[in-house]
């Protein structure tokens, strides 16, 4: 066999959102003789199994005139489909909608057809098998109500098959009941982008807890959603919406039985009761005249009053602690004074970790510990900057993003008070001797904690906040090993020389941050936490070479075992491992236009934990339904430096 890569570079391969991506389909294998098939061989144990076959071809050479390449494809002998004839950069999709024969091995062979001059191509394929998720389905009722909110506003997320299982992924935004048959319990659409009138299919979900739809562009009456009894806590705030509001949920509120959140306009209200036409009639008697006259004056003044007033009713109830067994410090965010900070962290005796910023510092408030981050006066440019973006900070909150608790802002001395976390920093655990290591799966809930707060920062806050310094040393564990993104938000606008290896390719030229950065960073990170190795590798006499260019030479030779943690010990699904490693190589693509989006990222990870927890029977629960499960086979080269096709 031979490989051949593309090596255009002003066109690319043509292809959908589902298809592989270009690091896959700029390359293709070609037996070396012309009338040699070539053959995709897998085995099984359990020859019950059901395979689906998913192959991908594009023509990556101009053909000659007298040169033509077509083929068949057959599976164990028995013809499956063809002929194929590949389309010069366009990617086409070969499948069947029915499962492979079954069998305990299984050989997909491609054959070139009688009047074809050039061998067989194969650029990609995904096979797809039947696996047992061994949980209940969530509660129908629910799954119909959002599945028609999904269509309402068009959410795009990673809203696919069941909203609350694998019970530790659900949907971004849902969070679910732990009862055999899981309910929906929360439901978070701010900043989402929504339009519209807020769905009455929200009713449906009658087990819902919590609902956030603020900071959209929704418009109309607030419904009475008071008819959702199980309903604490409701955030409707910064949009659109009109009086009144619904009577139901006010006596709730009063009564403490719901934390509302809402600002709703009188104007259109005011609007209809402006066009009130007062008709005057000539009259006879001065008495008339004097009473129309008093009555447009009264109704002037009263409008005059109506003027005077608020323009909006907002309900609020500030101060409402909805996380209340975090240990949390909700009602000391605040500015610190240098004398209180001196005294929380002992007079600074115990050091957690240094940056280019300035040092971190151990502290402690009422028994609850913190994490003092002392800056230099250089980090910033005024008092003025550094305490808008602290108050931005002040209002971002995720569960897996560390919490600003407040800041110090005196003189020389400036400072920020996060929360603490016990277990340091995900860097720690992969590059310190330990004498535990990081199981596979505990990576992969690592990666997506991470990545599930990248994908807030650029989707969830407004405007989006562009990290800039994704890396292991700022993905922070806490007791429970939850990851929780750091160093965040302020004084990013530019790389470091603590980040240099992590900064995007892009930057060099354009001088500027996008949320794609954060991608390609988060790519490096990820790679990092399956292979256990620095970006950059230096070995004695020999040259230092980078993670991205040692990962493609490996994945060309289709080699994934050894790109993963050699202390892993093999305890992993490889599968889980490849779809990972693919996920990486997609974020790091030197043209930021071919990197996911976060949300893309979050969903692909979800993926890859899926498989990962199939593989062991304690994950795995007594009730079982049917889903599918993908296992990607890609044959690929290394990126190249220079622009790729698709």
């Amino acid at each position: 066999m031979i490989s051949v890569r593309h090596q255009t570079s002003h066109t690319d391969v043509n292809q959908s959102e589902n298809q592989p991506p270009a690091i896959v389909m700029e390359t293709t294998i070609v037996p070396k003789e012309a009338s040699s098939p070539f053959s995709l061989i897998w085995e099984t144990n359990d020859e019950n199994i059901q395979y689906y076959a998913y192959l991908y071809f594009a023509e990556l050479v101009k053909l000659k005139r007298n040169q033509f390449r077509g083929f068949s494809i057959s599976h164990n002998g028995n013809y499956w489909k063809g002929p194929i004839i590949p389309d010069y950069l366009n990617t086409s999709s070969i499948y069947n909608i029915k499962p492979l024969d079954p069998g305990k091995q299984h050989e997909l062979t491609l054959t070139r057809i009688e009047n074809s001059t050039l061998p067989p191509i194969f650029n990609a394929a995904e096979i797809y098998s039947n696996i047992e998720i061994l949980e209940l389905e969530s509660d129908q009722g629910d799954v119909d109500a959002i599945k028609k909110i999904k269509s309402t506003y068009k959410v795009i997320n990673d809203w696919e098959g069941d909203p609350c299982i694998p019970r530790a992924y659900p949907w971004s935004g849902i969070g679910c009941s732990n009862e055999s048959s899981p309910r929906i319990i929360s439901l978070n659409l701010s900043s989402s982008n929504l339009t519209g009138l807020i769905s009455t299919d929200i009713l449906d979900l009658t087990a819902l807890q919590i609902l956030d739809l603020s900071n959209n562009d929704l418009t109309g009456k607030v419904p009475d959603l008071s008819k959702l009894s199980k309903l604490e806590v409701l955030n409707l705030e910064n949009n659109n919406l009109s009086c009144p509001i619904p009577p139901e949920l006010i006596r709730r509120f009063n009564d403490s039985l719901l934390s509302l959140s809402v600002k709703c306009n009188n104007e259109m209200e005011k609007k209809e009761k402006n066009k009130v036409i007062i008709p005057v009639v000539a009259s006879i008697g001065g008495l008339l005249i004097i009473a129309i006259i008093a009555g447009i004056i009264f109704w002037i003044a009263r409008s005059k009053r109506k003027q005077e007033g608020n323009d909006a009713v907002e309900v609020h109830r500030p101060e409402t602690k909805t996380n209340v067994g975090d240990g949390s410090l909700e009602t000391r965010r605040r500015q610190f004074t240098y004398s209180e900070v001196v005294r929380v962290t002992n007079n600074f005796v115990r050091i957690l970790g240094r940056g280019s910023f300035g040092a971190v510092y151990h502290g402690m408030i009422d028994d609850i510990q913190v994490a003092a981050k002392m800056l230099a006066p250089s980090a910033i440019q005024s008092h003025d900057q550094f305490k808008a973006e602290v108050a931005t900070l002040l209002n971002v909150q995720h569960r897996n993003l560390t919490k600003l608790e407040g800041y110090l802002c005196e003189g020389t001395h400036l400072g920020l008070i996060f929360e603490y976390t016990a277990n340091g920093s995900l860097a720690q655990h992969l590059y310190e001797i330990s004498s535990s290591v990081l199981s596979w799966e505990d990576r992969l809930r690592i990666a997506m904690d991470a990545a599930q707060g990248l994908a807030f920062l650029h989707d969830g806050c407004k405007p989006p906040i562009i990290h800039g310094n994704v890396k292991p040393t700022n993905i922070l564990l806490t007791e429970n090993f939850q990851a929780k993104l750091s160093d965040f938000g302020v004084f990013k606008s530019y790389p470091t020389n603590d980040n240099a290896s992590y900064v995007d390719p892009e930057y060099k030229t354009s001088n500027r941050l996008s949320p794609k950065s954060d991608v390609y960073s988060f790519g490096l990170t990820l790679l990092e936490i399956v292979c256990c190795k620095p970006v950059i590798s230096k070995s004695e006499g020999q040259d230092s070479i980078h993670i991205i260019k040692w990962v493609g030479h490996m994945v060309a030779q289709g080699d994934f075992r050894n790109i993963a943690d050699k202390r892993l010990k093999g305890e992993y699904n490889i599968t889980s491992v490849r779809k990972a490693v693919e996920v990486a190589m997609a974020c790091v693509s030197v043209n930021s236009v071919r990197r996911p989006t976060m949300n893309k990222v979050v969903a692909e990870l979800k993926s890859c934990l899926a498989i990962e927890l199939s593989r062991t029977p304690e994950n795995q629960a007594p009730h079982s339904i049917e889903s599918t499960e993908m296992t990607s086979i890609y044959m690929v080269l290394p990126p190249q430096t220079g622009p790729m096709a698709r």
